[in-house]
């Protein structure tokens, strides 16, 4: 999916009295914010009209930011400004905001007059409308640090990226194809959801589902079949028929998708056999959306696949899965769940093997089922709980997927997972905090904009 580049608004702030005193104040100011931009090339599109140095200023811009849906607002202190002169644009501000302290000296000079201590003056504005946005209840994400030697540009992408993916979110839809009878940890307040984190949940039936896969065209599948044997290693005893199936269904649902613009779906598998349509399990048709980039989840998880959407928006890749066991021995946990994974994330080193596999849920006939195992490196776990009313909570494990991949039984995608804070205090921490059974995997080390998406959001992070 082709991900657009984040706008985010620029609200330089400055004392509008200095320029009497120093003539020409204003242009220099101005021409170190072009710098700053410049700098950040790349990480975002800036809209930087003119700095704000007076309450009428902030106003205006802050109303013109939201008027052209912007995904986010940028504060810059190019000198002291009255916090209090931005308190009333922010309660009329639905963009997420982020304050970046930076100094266009970066050391103190020992001939410094009042003119250089004036320009670089900004961390004292900033105490004052960070104060002020925390007494009115305003989240805003604060950054303190260099604007030449990286840091600066870290958190603004991250910031941008959390921004675009808040707005997105508002406009997200999951469908939901029946649930699991009695799972209690994945049953929510669709309107919570709705009201706090923006996306909808919509309820289809399987047979919406069947009428997508009876749609699809013989040479559609006969395309993609073609495909997908130079993807895989293909298990030699797969019936072309069986496979021909799969890639059918795979075809159907992400035609569903792309017409109701949803960005994710969850179904319960016994739904497939129930309806009697079927003659197999769609886990090779979750596992390719997944790699296409949708989220999804098993059992009728509408909020893990919620968030794994939220994730692929954010950080590029993510993958759904379960921890099956702790390995005490490796210090890890194994993850795997029925059969559906995202391949694009299989290990560079070996293809995924699609499988001819037996699997008895559903009472149907052998699904085609990708076997692999992730990349070795950094990757994060986590689950997004519901905790009643509008308060959700993101537990969250950084850690490190495992160079190990060679399971001679277990017919599923797999990894093991050494948590950073150790298996024992890991494990017990996301049974305190509540965390769910359905995880969400993310590859690298995305702990800063997620933190960020969660202040965006008024979600708590609880690391573990």
């Amino acid at each position: 999916m082709i991900q657009p580049k984040p706008r985010l608004g620029v609200l330089a702030l400055m004392l509008e009295g200095y320029e009497p005193l120093f003539p020409g104040f204003i242009d220099h100011q101005t021409q170190y914010v072009h710098q700053v931009l410049d700098s950040l090339a790349g990480t975002a599109d800036f809209v930087f009209p003119r700095p704000a140095g007076n309450r009428e200023d902030i106003e205006a811009l802050t109303a013109q930011y939201n008027a052209e849906e912007l995904d986010g607002i940028l504060i810059l202190l190019l000198s002291y400004s009255q916090g209090q002169y931005l308190v009333r644009a922010m309660q009329h501000n639905h963009l997420p905001l982020a304050l970046a302290l930076v100094q266009p000296d970066e050391t103190v000079g020992d001939s410094f007059g009042e003119w250089e201590l004036t320009i670089n003056q900004g961390i004292h504005g900033s105490q004052d409308n960070a104060n002020c946005l925390m007494r009115s209840g305003i989240p805003c994400a604060f950054f303190a640090g260099s604007r030449k030697n990286g840091e600066l540009s870290a958190f603004v992408t991250d910031f941008a990226a959390a921004a675009h993916t808040r707005r997105a979110m508002q406009r997200m839809k999951i469908g939901v194809v029946g649930r699991l009878p009695g799972m209690g940890d994945v049953v929510t307040d669709d309107m919570a959801v709705f009201r706090t984190l923006g996306p909808e949940f919509i309820s289809d039936s399987v047979g919406t589902l069947q009428r997508y896969c009876a749609r699809v065209a013989p040479e559609q599948i006969a395309e993609r079949v073609v495909l997908e044997r130079e993807i895989f290693d293909v298990d030699p005893a797969m019936p072309p028929e069986r496979h021909a199936e799969a890639v059918r269904m795979y075809l159907g649902f992400k035609a569903y998708l792309e017409e109701n613009g949803y960005a994710g779906y969850t179904a319960h598998f016994e739904e497939f056999g129930a309806d009697g349509r079927f003659t197999q399990l769609p886990l090779l048709a979750a596992s390719s959306l997944m790699a296409d980039g949708y989220g999804y989840a098993a059992e009728g998880d509408a909020t893990a696949a919620m968030w794994m959407a939220a994730m692929i928006q954010l950080c590029g890749q993510a993958d759904f899965s379960e921890m099956y066991m702790m390995d005490l021995a490796r210090e890890a946990i194994l993850f795997c769940h029925a059969g559906e994974g995202n391949w694009a994330l299989c290990r560079h080193d070996r293809k995924p093997f699609l499988m001819d596999r037996v699997f008895l849920e559903g009472g149907l006939s052998n699904p085609p089922t990708p076997i692999f195992c992730p990349e070795p490196g950094p990757m994060a776990v986590m689950s997004l709980v519901h905790l009643g009313g509008d308060r959700f909570r993101l537990v969250y494990a950084p850690g490190q997927v495992l160079d190990k991949c060679d399971l001679q039984k277990c017919d599923m995608p797999y990894l093991f997972f050494r948590p950073d804070s150790g298996v024992r205090p890991c494990v017990t921490a996301w049974l305190e905090q509540g965390g769910t059974h359905h995880e969400i995997l993310v590859p690298g080390t995305p702990e800063n904009r997620i933190r960020l998406l969660c202040r965006m959001a008024k979600m708590e992070f609880v690391r573990v």
